[in-house]
C-alpha cells in the first residue's frame, strides 16, 4: 500500500502539475524582474533593465545623459508627458494595460507615434533591404523575387503608415485642437486598422524553406532573418500601442468636445473668422495641393521634410479652419495664389 503512494506521486498528472509550478515559478521571477516603473524611478535603471526601451527613448524626442534622474526629472526636462510615457514603456515591457484612459496625452502619444513611423519608413526599411540586398545573389532567380517580395511588403507599409498620418493624425491634430470633425471618428480608425504583416510572414516563410546559404552567407542570412523576425514584433507592438493606448485618448477627446457647451462652439467659429495670415511657405504648401500633389511630393519639390509638410498643413488648417484639399483648392484659386488652369481635377 505505501509502496502504491510512492509510486503514485509519480504518476504522469503528477508530473505535469509539477511542470507547471516549476513554469509558474520561473513566471513569477520574471516578473519580479520586469517590475511596473514609475515616476521615481532612475531612467538609467529602466535602460539597464530592459534595453530595447531604447529605440522608444528617441520616439519621444529624450536623448541619452540623463545621469542618475528619475523618469519624471528626465520628462519634464524633456517636455514629454512622463505618465503617457511610462503606459507605453511598461505596456511594450509587461504588456501592462491598468492605466488611466483620462491621464493619458494624445499629444504625446502622437509625437511617439509619427517618430515611429519616421524611424521604420527612413531607418529600418531601407536597412534591411540593404542587409538582404548585399546577402543575395543578384543573378539567382529566386534571389530577384525575394527582393520582389521584401519591396511589395515595403511599400505596403509605406502606404499603411502615410495613410495613418493623412487621416487620423490629421483628425487627432484637430481634436486637440478643438475642432471635432463629425464625418470621421476614432471608430473608423479601428475598423480599417488593417494588418500589414502577412507578405513578411510569406517573406520569412520563404527564405527559411527555400533560400540555400554556404559557408560565406550562411550566418549574416540567419541574421537579415533574425531582423525580419524582429521587425515584426516591433509592427506588431506598435499596432497594439496604438489600438491600447492612443484610441483610447482620442476617444476621450472626442467624448469631451461633445460635451462642450454649444455657445463657446459658437463663439469659436465667430472668431475663427478672423483668420492669420498665411506664410510664404504655407501659401507654397496651399499651391501644391491645389495641383494634386501629395504630402511627400511637396516635401520633396520644396526640399523639406515630409513631417515639415505635415505641420504646416496642421497650421494651415488651424489659420484658416480648411481641412479637406478640395477646401484648400478653392481658398488657393479665390485668392490668386494658383490659375485654375493648373488645378488638377
Amino acid at each position: 500500500m505505501q509502496e502504491r503512494e510512492k509510486n503514485a506521486n509519480f504518476a504522469p498528472e503528477n508530473m505535469q502539475t509539477a511542470a507547471w509550478q516549476r513554469t509558474t515559478q520561473k513566471k513569477d521571477i520574471r516578473m519580479k524582474v520586469n517590475k511596473i516603473y514609475e515616476d521615481g524611478d532612475r531612467m538609467a535603471s529602466i535602460i539597464s533593465d530592459n534595453y530595447n526601451t531604447l529605440q522608444s527613448l528617441g520616439r519621444f524626442g529624450i536623448g541619452l545623459g540623463f545621469g542618475e534622474k528619475t523618469v519624471g526629472e528626465v520628462c519634464a526636462e524633456q517636455e514629454v508627458d512622463s505618465y503617457t510615457f511610462l503606459a507605453i514603456v511598461n505596456f511594450t515591457i509587461n504588456g501592462w494595460r491598468d492605466f488611466d484612459d483620462d491621464r493619458l496625452s494624445a499629444q504625446t502619444i502622437l509625437k511617439f507615434l509619427r517618430a515611429s513611423h519616421d524611424y521604420y519608413l527612413d531607418f529600418q526599411l531601407p536597412y534591411l533591404r540593404r542587409q538582404l540586398t548585399d546577402i543575395l545573389d543578384k543573378n539567382d532567380r529566386l534571389a530577384t523575387l525575394i527582393m520582389r517580395l521584401y519591396d511589395n511588403y515595403a511599400h505596403e507599409v509605406a502606404d499603411h503608415m502615410r495613410h495613418e498620418e493623412e487621416t487620423i493624425f490629421m483628425y487627432v491634430d484637430r481634436l486637440i485642437d478643438g475642432y471635432p470633425d463629425t464625418s470621421y471618428s476614432i471608430d473608423n480608425f479601428i475598423k480599417n486598422h488593417r494588418k500589414t504583416d502577412k507578405t513578411l510572414h510569406e517573406l520569412k516563410s520563404i527564405i527559411i524553406r527555400y533560400l540555400p546559404s554556404d559557408s560565406r552567407t550562411g550566418n549574416h542570412l540567419i541574421q537579415a532573418l533574425y531582423n525580419l523576425y524582429n521587425n515584426e514584433e516591433w509592427l506588431k507592438i506598435h499596432a497594439q500601442i496604438e489600438e491600447t493606448i492612443f484610441v483610447p485618448a482620442v476617444r476621450r477627446i472626442e467624448q469631451q468636445l461633445r460635451r462642450s457647451d454649444v455657445s463657446q462652439r459658437i463663439s469659436r467659429m465667430i472668431s475663427s473668422d478672423k483668420a492669420e495670415e498665411l506664410s510664404e511657405r504655407e501659401k507654397e504648401i496651399v499651391v501644391g495641393v491645389a495641383q494634386g500633389m501629395s504630402n511627400k511630393e511637396i516635401a520633396d519639390n520644396l526640399f523639406i521634410s515630409l513631417n515639415t509638410v505635415v505641420t504646416h498643413r496642421r497650421n494651415i488648417a488651424r489659420k484658416l479652419q480648411i481641412h479637406s484639399p478640395a477646401g484648400l483648392t478653392i481658398y488657393a484659386i479665390v485668392n490668386n495664389l494658383v490659375d485654375i488652369s493648373d488645378v488638377r481635377l
